[in-house]
């Protein structure tokens, strides 16, 4: 099974923006789908983004769509999500997941029992 541990977060004005990276151990991150999720207080985890394993297939929940930029780099086994013209409502501790897919990643299906430790996201308006 795969080990995930993200990081990159902080504290950002509205518009502005942050770089989030995944790195991966154990088994071959590149045989796996990767997506970042978010979960902000009082919500429910919600799928932002998706990549396929090669990188040639890519999903964004609407509301970052045009914002946010998913990318990996296999060589490195690190994931990456550049977050662009960030809101205050993008505010929530992001998480990055292993998947069979950008759709079932999409659909909230992932691999692995339990979440790492996420990396917080806030931004001020």
């Amino acid at each position: 099974q795969v080990q995930l541990v993200e990081s990159g977060g902080g504290l950002v004005q509205a518009g502005g923006s942050l770089r989030l990276s995944c790195a991966a151990s154990g088994r071959t991150f590149s045989s796996y789908a990767m997506g970042w999720f978010r979960q902000a207080p009082g919500k429910e985890r919600e799928c932002v983004a998706a990549i396929n394993w090669s990188g040639t297939i890519t999903y964004y929940a609407d509301s970052v769509k045009g914002r946010f930029t998913i990318s990996r780099d296999n060589a490195k086994d690190t994931g990456y999500l550049q977050m662009n013209s960030l809101k205050p409502e993008d505010t929530a501790v992001y998480y990055c997941a292993a998947g069979l897919s950008t759709a079932q990643l999409a659909a909230g299906a992932r691999i692995g029992d339990s979440w790492g430790q996420g990396t917080q996201v806030t931004v001020s308006s």
